[in-house]
């Protein structure tokens, strides 16, 4: 008997998305739903877990969930093809959590090294929320409820799908049975999509450090944003030799240039290997090269700001998609919920 092929993704709804999640997953969500040698795909708004450290901004929350689903839609994910539904409509997630915290204990999420990043970012410390320490266990529901085996996401959300994968062996382990599937995680292939550098060359986009190019951005806005990159501090004038390494202009034209952008955009270079050798050597400026990337990146987000511009004029659109999808959603997680429960002997009235 084949195999079910059954896809699960979502993003947390505090703002808009970057080209870091385009690169880091978006494209990645594309590439399989075009592929389509899947069975089923869900994508979500992951606003319950968005409130673990926004409690005190609802309408924030709230606001971006159209946001974050514009945005997968605009990058070309098709609602005829995909359920997009909202985490917080599908109280099944919330149950499978609440039995699934025995499974996992306080040392095991303390050792979660995206967990622990995520607490220093914020600076939690030991004031952190009990519902953001736990977020792992809430991640562990949402897949496991629609039976995901195929993940993709981030680099940094690595440790999350793996966590859900101890939960699905120990749960099956202890209650003698296949209930639950365990999910794979597909990341990008190069490791500057699976973490792409803000535009100051900081290890991490954050819109507080202002270092995003958003999806939604205007070409005016794209166009400040790479012209005020970081390059080689060292390549002062134009005839200093270059450092490509670290070098952010270089990290994106790694990730975004195409076979066809010197044909089309700087045909006095083959490729780039012959770009990065000029650099090196020195002869070629800053402000050249920041031109080459702009092109490109205006060729890559001119069709998705153009499809976001037109769902953010039919928001009820938006909304009827997620209604629909979330419907959809409740009745994969409640059939799930009932296997769970039968195997926990939590069946009483059956």
């Amino acid at each position: 008997m084949e195999k079910v092929k059954r896809i699960l993704t979502g993003d947390r709804p505090t703002g808009p998305l970057h080209i870091g999640h385009y690169v880091g997953s978006l494209r990645n969500r594309v590439l399989i739903q075009n592929e389509g040698n899947y069975d089923e795909m869900y994508v979500f708004a992951a606003d319950a877990q968005a409130l673990t450290d926004n409690f005190d901004n609802p309408k924030n929350v709230r606001k971006n969930v159209l946001e974050v689903v514009m945005d997968n839609i605009a990058c070309g994910l098709d609602p005829n093809k995909v359920v997009f539904f909202i985490q917080s409509e599908v109280p099944e997630l919330t149950e499978l959590t609440f039995y699934y915290m025995n499974l996992v204990t306080v040392s095991r999420l303390h050792r979660n090294p995206t967990v622990k990043e995520e607490i220093k970012v914020r600076g939690f410390d030991e004031s952190i929320p009990a519902g953001f320490f736990t977020y792992p266990v809430s991640q562990s529901a949402d897949i496991t409820a629609f039976k995901a085996n195929i993940v993709p996401v981030g680099e940094d959300q690595l440790p999350m799908v793996e966590q859900a994968r101890e939960i699905v062996r120990k749960f099956n382990s202890i209650y003698n049975t296949d209930v639950l599937v365990e999910p794979n995680a597909k990341i990008p292939n190069t490791e500057n999509e699976r973490r792409l550098v803000g535009t100051d060359g900081n290890a991490k986009m954050s819109k507080s450090l202002d270092n995003c190019i958003y999806l939604k951005d205007s070409p005016e806005e794209i166009k400040r944003k790479v012209f005020s990159m970081y390059t080689d501090p060292n390549h002062i004038k134009v005839e200093d030799p270059g450092k490509v390494e670290g070098n952010t202009v270089f990290t994106y034209l790694d990730v975004f240039c195409k076979d066809n952008s010197f044909s089309k955009y700087l045909p006095e270079y083959k490729n780039l290997d012959e770009l990065k050798e000029h650099y090196r050597k020195g002869g070629l400026g800053d402000m050249k090269i920041k031109r080459f990337l702009n092109d490109i990146l205006q060729e890559e987000l001119k069709p998705i700001r153009e499809k976001r511009e037109e769902l953010e004029r039919n928001p009820e659109y938006v909304l009827n998609v997620l209604k629909e999808g979330t419907m959809k959603a409740r009745k994969k997680a409640g059939e799930t919920l009932k296997e769970v429960k039968k195997a926990m002997m939590l069946n009483y009235f059956e």
